[in-house]
């Protein structure tokens, strides 16, 4: 691959991984909670979903997943209904505790392990990720090279932007907790995400594939 072909790659999964949606969401929150810091282990939880995504449309299931409107659908309406169940519990949640520091009010390391999973089920209720993959991959692919180091390359690079941009909205949700934490909206946060992660759970269902 040429570093033109790849340049246009990285951007344009930058530009995917970027544009705000469940996961980005996801991240603000927890950047927001926890710090950017702890954030790491979901943006790790994201990325080894995003790695598994890329692994099966290379193995051709992508475009199983395209012809089979059913399982298609099946996966989109089970992300949905979890975004929309992470939205009602905190949304009935008490009022969430919003620091200028927010490493002072985290939990024990347990929920380390919550915050994965919590990421990783976000990402693994997209199946639109398997349907880009599969449309981009073969666009950047030289047919007359190794198609393992081509693969590897384009899957560590792509996992690689998609941490990055995690992690950027993991910072920003960081950085706008001072704010919250001095103004009147602070006791209506929980509402104002939980609404949020249900909207999205909705229009998830709601959008075409």
């Amino acid at each position: 691959m040429s570093l033109e072909s790849f340049l246009v790659y990285a951007v344009t999964v930058f530009i995917a991984s970027i544009v705000p949606g469940p996961s980005m969401l996801l991240a603000l929150t927890h950047g927001m909670q926890y710090g950017a810091k702890r954030t790491i282990v979901s943006a790790l939880g994201n990325v080894s979903i995003t790695l598994l995504q890329a692994a099966v449309s290379i193995a051709g299931l992508g475009a199983i997943l395209i012809a089979s409107e059913g399982l298609f659908n099946g996966i989109k309406w089970a992300g949905a209904a979890y975004l929309v169940y992470m939205g009602l519990c905190i949304w009935f949640s008490p009022k969430m505790a919003v620091s200028e520091k927010p490493d002072s009010h985290l939990s024990s390391k347990a929920s380390l392990r919550k915050m994965y999973l919590q990421a990783a089920f976000v990402t693994a209720g997209n199946p639109k990720a398997i349907v880009f993959f599969t449309a981009i991959f073969p666009q950047f692919i030289d047919p007359t090279a190794a198609f393992i180091p081509q693969f590897a390359m384009l899957m560590g690079s792509g996992g690689i932007i998609a941490f990055c941009c995690f992690m950027a909205y993991a910072i920003g949700g960081q950085n706008i907790v001072i704010l919250f934490s001095k103004a009147t909206i602070a006791q209506y946060i929980n509402k104002i995400i939980g609404t949020t992660f249900i909207g999205a759970g909705i229009g998830l269902a709601a959008s075409n594939k």
